[in-house]
Parts: structure tokens; C-alpha cells; sequence
């Protein structure tokens, strides 16, 4: 944790008419704040995903009903949260057309189709108003669009023509850079404060957080995560990799306390994400929760919570502002969810940590050229929330045959907790897996309670590096751009990764092509690759045929690509990310696969913890309640309730009893809602809402579709 009057920051546009709050004389008590509205992603700006109402409670949450569905007319994974202002609700459908309905009866108001093919995660709008004026940010691609809210037509005196691209302003070349708003950023008085998501290999795009004016479009302040020269944290990386290095980016969303006028920030990791030979250092701030002076993007204060990540330990999802008890008084915290099953709580004001941390030394890398941190920090309480090490006791024992599969493949890996750095003779257990522990969805906090909720993968993987071929063949290309998600085999992690064979059958080279230029998905875009190297790559993906770059048709003039540069080490790669599965395609350990938790803040003790989803194929077989991996995450209420749809394996969407964690609800729904649902109040109703948008698995559904539940009228 460091702190400077000296940021990372610049301040292009005058924010002075802003005045400062001195952070010292403010307390921000949930007590008394109003929380029955939607009215921003997590609910509101301080990323709690509370409700005050209670017209749904624990007495009649079994007669809830489908109030009314709206279908987008489109099919596709879903990932967004619905913002509602008023008694309109805004949303996107799968291919990233934003839309306005009624929320009380769902019936379409308009739809704003910005003619850009875009199927990857959309989270969320992000509504401004001021008298009149209401906007709608919606993002599509490398756009941020500005909506009328009454009409959806862009509004075209912000940026150019009613939108602004992410690719300027980042100090190079924007032709070769990528970057796309995933989850939504904040509004805090006239400014539109977002991250974005970039590549996770070199060459790739620096995760600037800037601030836009949010009438014209114009860049008010940017704060370098790759600090430059004279910038705090610069010596902790080489010299010069402000010039190439990338990443280090926020792409889950943000917290802001508007009183302070303060934005909380959590960054991923630095690219590559499985070797740093080119970024020797801690990497700040990649891997942080950093405060920022909303107004001006000056760093007040920052905790590094993996130094010098080569695990992808992205902070996957926005901190939450609570206010906690210690010792007779109140104290307003941030926390902050890992993927590593942790969460780190802070003082929102100070960034002083409210539970101990200690550092501990872990093995060092045997790659050459790699130099993993000297220590790692980890909290002493709360406890994790996923589990930390996988031993042979702890796989699956659903059948003899099965064990004893396990066990054979366990003893050819390397099992030895958090941050063991991976290698090249064998697979390294990564648990819990890439994708958390915590994941994007968020957690909850009932501040009545001091309760805080947080959904939980409790999944193994394993990762292996191997060394980089060099060469310009569609085939070398793959393995240095590509295998590190869909595997050297082109094989996957459906349904989060897709598999790659058989991709003739589905799409075209066209297709292909321009999806490796735009991205799609999870997947970033690759802009720095010339023609000829997209087109070499593309007949490998679609065929598994192996050419020359030099030997394929430029398709009618090249593009020249940007040449690495000479600070960028791609002596390894990583393999894939591969889950530890058994023959039957269920978890190779024993459950839970997921789970629920809820944790008091005030004395970091659990107050329970359940089996979050079922596996339907293991269910009719008499196996129940073993979790299932999950996707989105909870709401509270004041009505003593947890909603949470998340798992992917079943289409099922929940109510839990908020202070024992007892199942009172349950609902099949079109699709799996891999989403975190949203709830508000409509002409006297309570309504609670989410996105049935499914992941790709069996059963789950085709997606595009929103389902609101109410009490009969």
C-alpha cells in the first residue's frame, strides 16, 4: 500500500470547478440512504447490490411469478445487469444493441442497433441526467455511444457523432490498439469515469482509466497503470515499458463514494499474463485496488494485492463501500473479492487494512529471464471462500474408477497452493481456478447486517508454459496469440473458452478474419497483426493447415503491423487454460464445485455457506447439492433475501434466506442466468429482474431473454 500526493495522472481539461472534500471530515453511513431504486450496475455507485424494499420478503417469496419476459429476438450469452431510472429499464440484447422498456409491463420504448456485429460480454449501461437531459452510455466494441434517453438516438454534439472511441488518447498509435468497455465505469457530476478490456499477450494496449466530459466527449483526466517517467510507481517496472507494456487494465467495473468524491478502481494483470521477463518488477499497478480523486484521477492511495502477477489473478469484480463496526464506532470501508478465494478490506479513506495481512515468500520461477516477487500478501481473516489446496484427499470420489482415475492424474502434477509459478515439465495446479473464486458478477453487502455475499467457483485448473517457436506461420501465430486460451489442441474451456475444431462448419474465413481483427467475446482484438498474418492464422484456425505468412495473399494490400518492440520477451507461452475434469466431463474433485457465502465484516467470522447449483445429469442419478460453476452474482434485500442465478450447469434462479442461507425459492428460467440480477419498484410493485442469457452448455438455453418476477396483483 503506498500513498502520494503525486499520481500516475494527467489533467487534460480543467476539473477545478469541482471543488475538492477533504477526505477526512466526511462519514458516509448506509444508515438512512435510500436504496429502492437501480438506478447504476451494482445498484448504485457504491457497488452494494442492496434494496431497501421489502414488498417481496421471506413470508411470500414462494408466490413469486413471472410478471412478464421481454425477447431481445436474438440468441446469445447474456452477461448484462439492467439499469432502471424511473419506470424505465435499459439493458443490451447479445449482440450489443442497447434497448429502453417499460419496467412494469416490459414492452419496448426503442432499440439503438449501432450496426456493429459485437457478441462479447456487455454489462451494463450508465445513465447521466441533469434536469432534463438524460443520457444512456452504451458500449459496443472500441465505441462509447451517448443515447437520448427518450429517443436512443445518439446525441451528436458528444465525441464525434454522438460517440467516442477508446482506442485515442492512449499515447500511441490507435490503429493498433484494443480496447472495449465490458462492464460500465461511473458517472460521478459530469464526468464518465471507465476502464476497459485490452489483450492479455504482447504486443497489446496499456489499461489507462480516464474520465470523459460527459456532455461533449472530451478527455478530462487519464491515469497511467503503466506508470511513465516521473510517475509514482515507475520504478517498478523496466525502464521503457510505459512504451510497449499493456494490461494492467479495469475491466470488471468500478465503486465511487460521491460524497467524498472518490473512485475505487480494481486493475488485472499486466500482459503477458504467464511471463513477466519483459516487466521485472512488482508491475504497479497491476493486480491493485487504487483510490483516485474522482475530479482529477490523482492517486490518494493503492494496495497491490499480487505482486508481479503470472497466476491471471485479475480483481475480477467492483469493491464494494461498506461501513463496518470495530470497537463502538463506524468506519467506512472498501472490500475488495479475488480470484483467489480472498477479501481484502480496507479503510475507505486512508486505505489502511481493517484485518492484518501477512506476506510470505513462495517459490521462486524456473524459467530464465522470469523473477516472481519476493513475497505475496495475503489476509489473515476473513478466512478464504474457496478452497487453497488440492490434495489427493480432496478429489472426486463419486465412483472407485473415478477415484482412482483422479488420483493417477493428480500425482503428474505440481500441488502446492497459491503462487507457484508455472513451468515447463508438468501441469501446476491453479486452485482456485482462472476463474475465481470471485468472479465478475460482484458481491453483495446488506448493511443492516454488516453481511457480505459473495459467490464462489471452487473449480481446479491447471496451467504449463512452454517454449515459443518463433516464426510467422498461421501455426506459430496460434500458439503465441491464441493457445493461451483455446490451447495448444484448439480444444478450450467450453463454455467460457470455446473450442476451435470444427469451426468450417460455422463460419467463414471472412468471419474468421474479422473477428481476429475486432474481437469477440473474451476475446480481445489483435489490430497489430498486418494482413498477411491474419490471413496465415485464419486458414490455421479453420483447417489445422500450416502456411508461410509470406506464402498467403494479402487480400488486396497488406496492412503494415506494428513491430514488437525490442522490450517485448515472448521466450514462453502459456498452453491453456485447461480445466481438471473427470472422464465424464463433471469436476475432477470432490464438491463443492460452487458455493454461497456470507460473511460478517464487522468480525470477518462466516455466518454460513452453501452449495451454490446443481449438475441436472448427476441429480438424476441421486447426487445433489454439489455446486456448479457460476457466472453473475447476488442481490440483498431488506425483505431478508438473496437472489442469485449464476450457476451454468442448471437454468435455475434463487431466493435464499439472507441470515441462514436456507433455499425458499427456486425458478427454471428459458436460459441459465449467467447475469446478476436487478431490483426496483414499478407502479407499486416490487420487481426483480435478470438477463436468461445462458453460457453454451447443454440445456442451458438459447439466451436473449429478460424475466421479471412480482407477487400476483
Amino acid at each position: 500500500m503506498g500513498r502520494s500526493r503525486r499520481g500516475a495522472a494527467r489533467t487534460l481539461a480543467s476539473a477545478a470547478a469541482v471543488p475538492v472534500i477533504a477526505l477526512a471530515a466526511l462519514t458516509l453511513s448506509a444508515q438512512g440512504q435510500d436504496y429502492r431504486g437501480w438506478s447504476a450496475y451494482g445498484g448504485g455507485p457504491e457497488q452494494i447490490r442492496y434494496s431497501s424494499l421489502r414488498q417481496i420478503n421471506r413470508t411470500n417469496v414462494t408466490r413469486l411469478q413471472v410478471a412478464w419476459t421481454y425477447d431481445t429476438g436474438e440468441t446469445g450469452a447474456m452477461q448484462t445487469q439492467p439499469v432502471v431510472v424511473g419506470d424505465v429499464l435499459y439493458g443490451y440484447t447479445p449482440s450489443h444493441k442497447a434497448f429502453a422498456i417499460r419496467a412494469d409491463t416490459g414492452a419496448r420504448l426503442w432499440t439503438f442497433d449501432p450496426g456493429i456485429p459485437d457478441t462479447g460480454p456487455n454489462r451494463g449501461v450508465m445513465v447521466w441526467e441533469a434536469g432534463t437531459d438524460r443520457r444512456v452510455f452504451a458500449a459496443v466494441g472500441n465505441f462509447v455511444y451517448a443515447l437520448a434517453a427518450s429517443t436512443g438516438k445518439p446525441i451528436a454534439t458528444f465525441g464525434e457523432n454522438g460517440r467516442i472511441d477508446l482506442r485515442q488518447n492512449l499515447g500511441r498509435d490507435p490503429q493498433f490498439e484494443g480496447v472495449r468497455l465490458t462492464s460500465p465505469g461511473v458517472i460521478y457530476r459530469d464526468l464518465m469515469i471507465v476502464g476497459g478490456r485490452v489483450g492479455e499477450s504482447l504486443p497489446t494496449s496499456p489499461g489507462d482509466v480516464r474520465a470523459y466530459d460527459v456532455r461533449t466527449g472530451a478527455l478530462r483526466w487519464a491515469f497511467h497503470t503503466i506508470p511513465h517517467p516521473g510517475e509514482f510507481g515507475y520504478d517498478t517496472w523496466p525502464s521503457t515499458a510505459w512504451t510497449y507494456g499493456g494490461g494492467a487494465n479495469s475491466w470488471p467495473g468500478m465503486a465511487l463514494d460521491e460524497r467524498r468524491g472518490i473512485v475505487y478502481i480494481p486493475t488485472g494483470s499486466a500482459a503477458s499474463d504467464f511471463y513477466g521477463a519483459d516487466r521485472v518488477g512488482d508491475d504497479l499497478f497491476a493486480n491493485s485496488l487504487l483510490a483516485l480523486e474522482a475530479s482529477t484521477g490523482r492517486r490518494l492511495w493503492h494496495y497491490q494485492v499480487v505482486h508481479h502477477d503470472i497466476w491471471d489473478r485479475d480483481l475480477p469484480s467492483p469493491p464494494s463501500l461498506v461501513t463496518v463496526r470495530r470497537n463502538g464506532r463506524r468506519i467506512d470501508a472498501v472490500a475488495q473479492a479475488t480470484k483467489h478465494g480472498f477479501v481484502f478490506l480496507f479503510d475507505r479513506t486512508t486505505g489502511q487494512p481493517l484485518f492484518p495481512i501477512e506476506n510470505a515468500a513462495y517459490p521462486s520461477s524456473s524459467l530464465p529471464g522470469e523473477m516472481t516477487a519476493a513475497a505475496q500478501p495475503l489476509p489473515t481473516a476473513p478466512r478464504p471462500f474457496s478452497r487453497q489446496l488440492l490434495t489427493e484427499d480432496t478429489l472426486t470420489s463419486r465412483t472407485p474408477d473415478l477415484h482412482r482415475w483422479a488420483v493417477e492424474q493428480f500425482r503428474t502434477f505440481r500441488s502446492e497452493g497459491q503462487f507457484v509459478p508455472l513451468g515447463t515439465e508438468r501441469p501446476t495446479v491453479v486452485f482456485p481456478g482462472y476463474d475465481g473464486g470471485a468472479e465478475w458478477g460482484g458481491q453483495a453487502y446488506d448493511p443492516q447486517t454488516g453481511l457480505y455475499y459473495v459467490n464462489a467457483n471452487d473449480l481446479a485448473w491447471t496451467g504449463q508454459m512452454a517454449p515459443s517457436t518463433g516464426g510467422q506461420s498461421g501455426r506459430a501465430l496460434y500458439l503465441q496469440h491464441c493457445a493461451s486460451c483455446h490451447r495448444d489442441d484448439r480444444q478450450g474451456s467450453p463454455p467460457e473458452i470455446p473450442s476451435l475444431t470444427g469451426l468450417a462448419t460455422r463460419h467463414t474465413e471472412s468471419e474468421i478474419a474479422a473477428t481476429v481483427r475486432r474481437g469477440a467475446g473474451r476475446m480481445p482484438a489483435f489490430p497489430a497483426l498486418p494482413q498477411t498474418a491474419v490471413n496465415a492464422l485464419t486458414q490455421f484456425v479453420l483447417t489445422g493447415e500450416d502456411a508461410p505468412v509470406a506464402a498467403r495473399d494479402a487480400g488486396g494490400g497488406a496492412a503494415a503491423g506494428r513491430p514488437d518492440a525490442p522490450g517485448i520477451d515472448n521466450a514462453f507461452r502459456f498452453t491453456g487454460y485447461k480445466k481438471f475434469l473427470d472422464p465424464e466431463g463433471y469436476p475432477a474433485t470432490a464438491p463443492p464445485w460452487g458455493t454461497l457465502n456470507a460473511i460478517n465484516l464487522n468480525t470477518g467470522q462466516y455466518a454460513w455457506q452453501v452449495p451454490l447449483g446443481e449438475y441436472p445429469g448427476l441429480v438424476a442419478r441421486g447426487l445433489k447439492n454439489t455446486g456448479s460453476e457460476n457466472y453473475g452474482g447476488p442481490i440483498v434485500t431488506a425483505g431478508g433475501l438473496v437472489f442469485i442465478g449464476a450457476t451454468i450447469e442448471d437454468r435455475k434462479f434463487r431466493a435464499f434466506d439472507k441470515s441462514s442461507g436456507r433455499l425458499l425459492w427456486e425458478a427454471t428460467m428459458p436460459s441459465s442466468g449467467n447475469a446478476t440480477p436487478a431490483t426496483y419498484e414499478s407502479g407499486g410493485r416490487q420487481f426483480v429482474v435478470i438477463a436468461a442469457g445462458g453460457k453454451g452448455t447443454p440445456g442451458s438455453g438459447p439466451g436473449g431473454v429478460y424475466v421479471a418476477f412480482a407477487l400476483p396483483e
